[in-house]
């Protein structure tokens, strides 16, 4: 468990915070390009780390994010005009560009100077393989965006899907760093028609960890008992601050799968979910299967899965299955043929994170065994808040883009091999340089 004083350092993401600043030290995902495709298009409103803001794309291309309220009276520039590189305020007509800078003040006199004394917040973008990327750190002078390879490969070999979840970021990615969960709450029942007997997460729930710290996060190990000769490890990774790797390879798909647990307030999350193949594109098969709804799945279909989008901030990721509906559960299917009634892997997490309520109480929680891996990145994060705080020392990865450059995997051991897991899955959780 959890103290409450470090449960709030933990959850709270503000500027000013512990857990808040440390957070600004990283490039984050902010949008889909897809979510911005006009230059000079209509604005976005967008939340993240507990701020209000507006990006849009200027007439040159490039994605600007700036603050929700213009600095002259407050009107929401939201509703600004996008026009001739820069965002216009229709109160007054003040314009700003994509640095925050106020470019035309015009109801002021011409030989005014005021416009130069005017700033707004402000913060970098970059885009890269149509994921824009913003910084709300100190730097003037950023790092490189993380050289995660998702972000890297061609994009025929990556799909992603964003959805909004009604709770805390940390018990978001929490459940997404629980590799145990698998055998119980995604389990399909007998009149499925899927032979549970033929994976070992089903035949083996409970499984042995053994996790370790990197440069980049936590890689972590889940041995379970494949045949009465062999082990199967299922090797996931935690990256910092909030990325995870499912383990991949022998115990899923062939596709690796993973999720970034971006905060937009202390109790509201953008859950980014991603599924790549590092060698080869996607087959209209797989990229129609992650498509559609409903799919067993750990994406949410883009067709039908989510309700129709609003201009509020991250309202075109609102999910049919929702909090409010009680995910539409189906006691029927629950029976019979899943061991949670919701049909799609992705929404039966998110059930379980938010009937946490906002943000749980983790005085009240009782850890064992298998929550290593939480203990461990618990403690990594509150470490790194602090030294950031106290020694101004930069935290784990933002410094090293380079870092990020991993995979999850799986593999299979002799029982009675005396190697480590770690060497032996050493070269298949390289990701290529790119």
């Amino acid at each position: 468990m959890l103290s409450k004083t470090d449960n709030e350092r933990l959850t709270q993401v503000s500027a000013g915070t512990p857990m808040g600043d440390l957070l600004r030290q990283y490039w984050l995902p902010m949008l889909l390009s897809e979510e911005l495709p006009e230059r000079d298009g209509p604005p976005l409103r967008v939340k993240m780390l507990g701020e209000n803001l507006i990006t849009f794309r200027d007439t040159s291309g490039k994605v600007g994010l700036i603050a929700n309220n213009c600095p002259h009276r407050g009107a929401s520039l939201f509703f600004g005009r996008n026009e001739e590189d820069g965002l216009r305020c229709v109160y007054h007509g003040w314009k700003f560009d994509t640095s925050g800078a106020c470019v035309d003040m015009p109801n002021e006199p011409a030989e005014s100077n005021f416009k130069a004394k005017v700033h707004l917040t402000a913060y970098q973008c970059r885009e890269r393989n149509g994921v824009v990327w913003a910084y709300m750190g100190p730097e003037e002078n950023p790092p490189e965006l993380p050289a995660l390879e998702w972000n890297m490969v061609p994009q025929d070999q990556v799909y992603i899907t964003k959805r909004l979840g009604q709770c805390n970021w940390v018990q978001s990615l929490e459940g997404g760093i629980d590799t145990s969960h698998s055998g119980f709450l995604h389990r399909p029942l007998a009149k499925a028609g899927m032979d549970s007997s033929l994976s070992v997460v089903q035949r083996d729930r409970a499984p042995r960890f053994e996790v370790m710290e990197t440069d980049y996060g936590v890689l972590v190990g889940a041995r379970r008992s494949y045949d009465e000769t062999r082990y199967s490890w299922g090797i996931s990774q935690f990256l910092m601050p909030f990325y995870s790797m499912i383990p991949g390879g022998l115990v899923w798909s062939p596709a690796i799968g993973g999720h970034a647990w971006v905060p937009m307030d202390d109790e509201t999350t953008m859950t980014w979910t991603v599924s790549w193949h590092p060698d080869r594109p996607f087959t209209e098969e797989e990229y129609q299967r992650m498509h559609v709804w409903p799919n067993y799945d750990i994406h949410v279909g883009r067709v039908g899965g989510f309700l129709p989008a609003t201009s509020e901030a991250g309202g075109a990721w609102k999910t049919v299955l929702n909090k409010q509906n009680d995910y539409m559960i189906d006691y029927d299917l629950q029976r019979d043929y899943r061991f949670l009634g919701v049909p799609n892997i992705g929404l039966q997490d998110q059930c379980v994170q938010e009937s946490m309520g906002p943000i749980y109480d983790r005085t009240k929680e009782h850890l064992g065994s298998a929550d290593s891996a939480i203990i461990r990145v618990r403690h990594l994060w509150l470490r790194a808040a602090q030294a950031l705080r106290e020694q101004g020392l930069a935290p784990v990865g933002s410094q090293s883009p380079e870092s990020y450059r991993v995979r999850s995997s799986g593999i299979l051991q002799e029982k009675d091999s005396k190697e480590s897991w770690i060497e032996v899955s050493k070269d298949l959780r390289a990701a290529k340089a790119r």
